[in-house]
């Protein structure tokens, strides 16, 4: 079998390391440089022995430890701290530490280059016997001083640290300023006993190190209780940053609305209205949710409020992205599933007299039509009991729809405050007329808006493409999943039906007016295909995925299996992390499967995300459809 380029740039690179690796040792272990090594590392050597040694060597002393300590960073059962009282005790403080550093820094670059070259394989060999949860620490926003104290704590060499700390794609620079720094207290540590034999009476020296030694001991003897609790440090660290309630800041949020509609090139004429005057605090403001693009609409017009926004979990997986929306005010939730740690959180909103921003669909609308609230959010509102206002947004779908792959032009947008609720009104409201007055204020039909404004058209090349992954079914011959989209146009492969679509939306060669009369058609189909078959099961060979752990991606590959949805629940069997699972969603603890089209379908529990990636994208719809069916 011929090996892979691949292979061959990481063999060539091996041997390359290899033989410097091989002349370093020739020259440590050359001539006088061996016999003065033999006599450095003589326990019974005095420190004037030691620095007689050293002097022998001349420039070569300084070249001897700057090797050695780069070796043991390499070569990580190599111990540190000898050559660096050592160093100590011929140099001095300052020259000790400089030559000790400087090998570590050239280390530490060593295995940067290493990990960039064979990957995490090197790191999950050296992290086998660790007692450290790696994997969650690199989630963490303070990974840096994690880092840190992961070199002052027993039993992991500093080349494990250096391969964790290159697994976490930093940056070169940032990369060898954090193992740098991490190195330095241990580092002072023992040149410093080193130079403190040379400038105070054996006694003093030798009492301090005994102290050290002592600590050092009962530091691996509890070592697995000191994991421990830096375990539980990182933990915590990591559940605080997602529990914890955003700080707004506007500069920020006003950054990340121009970045999004400056990245897309796209005008859309944002109207904005207020029919309140002043706003009262604590509150909350309802929003419909046609669009990604809805926080901003409606944060235009509660920016001077300092909104707090709720936020699907799934964006706080990404490292980079969580301390950017943290920035906005903003905490996760996990969507339509239970979620305490959320509900604090909302509190805390309210108990700060603050703005709480949800959007109460708890997902984007399929059709640019409301799509219904789940019952735990009525009552979370309606005990709440503060002031309540709705901003109702139009034409936000239509400018980018959910399933549209970029904004499209020509687009208008209009966003209203209104008051729903006075603070003390809403407890005394009758339970049906309180979810109805919030339905009705929320209600919308983006078609119906369109309607209203003739003026509006869309500039899109491809303002059909996506349609097939909400448009299942073919209205000429029933087939499922034979739609395809190109450009302007809806094409079955089965009977040939061909469909145009206008630039506001209109169909021609359909029965059917817009996509959305489609869609509710092809709802309709689902639901006679469901009363008539007692054994209705939609199925599908799927991908699973979790929320990832490392921070720098939302989700993580972690197995694959087959999916299925029946009138007892959605039951996903295959392997989870290598092992073989079988996992029951009974259909009592499901509101509605999340999907994204033409990505897939997901439910939340507790705060863990189940993400089913299934065969044929184009029916992660069917299972959002299947799901709220079943529940009729």
């Amino acid at each position: 079998m011929p090996i892979s380029e691949t292979k061959k740039k990481k063999i060539i690179a091996l041997a390359i390391f290899i033989a410097i690796f091989i002349g370093l040792l020739v020259f440590l272990f050359y001539g006088d440089n061996f016999n003065v090594l033999k006599e450095i590392f003589n326990s019974n050597a005095t420190k004037d022995q030691i620095q007689e040694s050293i002097g022998k060597l001349g420039i070569r002393a300084y070249i001897v430890v700057f090797l050695i300590s780069m070796m043991q960073v390499i070569l990580t059962f190599v111990p540190a701290e000898p050559l660096h009282v050592i160093a100590g005790i011929s140099f001095g403080l300052w020259k000790g530490m400089a030559v000790c550093l400087a090998g570590i820094m050239v280390g530490n670059t060593i295995v940067y280059i290493l990990y960039k070259i064979f990957g995490t394989k090197l790191t999950d060999y050296f992290a086998a016997n660790v007692d450290f949860d790696f994997n969650m620490a690199k989630k963490s926003n303070k990974i840096a001083l994690i880092v840190i104290i992961l070199y002052m704590l027993p039993a992991i060499p500093y080349g494990i640290i250096c391969f964790f700390a290159a697994t976490l794609g930093m940056k070169y620079p940032k990369y060898i300023l954090v193992t740098g720094i991490g190195s330095i207290p241990s580092l002072i540590l023992d040149v410093g006993l080193g130079h403190m034999t040379m400038e105070t009476s054996w006694a003093v020296s030798i009492t301090v190190f005994v102290v050290i030694i002592i600590l050092l001991i009962l530091m691996v003897k509890y070592k697995a209780q000191i994991f421990k609790k830096v375990n539980e440090f990182v933990k915590k660290n990591q559940e605080k940053a997602q529990k914890k309630v955003g700080n707004y800041n506007p500069i920020i949020f006003k950054g990340i609305g121009r970045l999004i509609f400056a990245g897309i090139r796209t005008k859309v004429k944002v109207k904005l209205k207020n029919n309140v005057g002043r706003i009262d605090k604590p509150c909350i403001v309802l929003c419909n949710h046609g669009s990604f693009y809805d926080f901003i609409y409606s944060g235009k017009l509660l920016m001077k409020e300092r909104p707090h926004f709720v936020v699907a979990r799934l964006y706080f997986q990404n490292k980079k992205l969580a301390w950017i929306i943290n920035r906005t005010g903003a905490f996760p939730k996990s969507l339509l599933a239970a979620d305490i740690e959320n509900s604090k959180n909302c509190m805390k909103v309210i108990a700060n007299k603050e703005v709480l921003a949800m959007m109460p669909e708890a997902r984007l609308s399929t059709v640019g039509k409301f799509e219904g609230i789940q019952e735990s959010t009525y009552k979370f509102i309606q005990k709440m009991n503060v002031t309540v206002y709705t901003v109702k947004i139009n034409g936000a779908y239509l400018a980018k729809p959910k399933w549209g792959d970029k904004m499209r032009k020509g687009g208008l947008v209009e966003v209203e405050l209104n008051c729903l609720f006075k603070a003390g009104e809403a407890e005394n409201v009758p339970e049906k007329e309180f979810k109805n007055k919030i339905d009705s204020a929320l209600t919308y039909d983006e078609f119906k808006w369109l309607e209203e404004h003739p003026e509006v058209t869309y500039k899109h090349k491809n303002i059909a493409v996506g349609l097939e992954n909400i448009l299942n079914i073919c209205p000429e011959c029933g087939e499922k999943y034979s739609l395809e989209t190109e450009k302007n146009h809806i094409k079955c492969t089965k009977c040939g039906l061909t469909v145009d679509v206008g630039n506001r939306y209109q169909l021609s060669g359909t029965k059917f007016k817009t996509f959305a009369d489609w869609y509710d058609w092809q709802v309709d189909e689902v639901r006679k295909e469901i009363k008539k078959n007692k054994d209705f099961c939609l199925e599908s060979e799927v991908e699973l995925r979790h929320l990832s752990k490392d921070g720098k991606k939302l989700t993580r590959f972690a197995g694959n299996g087959v999916c299925k949805f029946d009138r007892n629940g959605l039951t996903y069997k295959g392997t989870e992390d290598g092992v073989e699972i079988e996992k029951v969603f009974t259909l009592e603890s499901i509101y509605r499967v999340l999907f994204g089209a033409g990505e897939d379908f997901e439910l939340y529990e507790g705060k863990e995300l189940w993400y089913f990636v299934p065969k044929d994208k184009r029916s992660c719809v069917m299972w959002y459809i299947v799901s709220g069916l079943l529940k009729e």
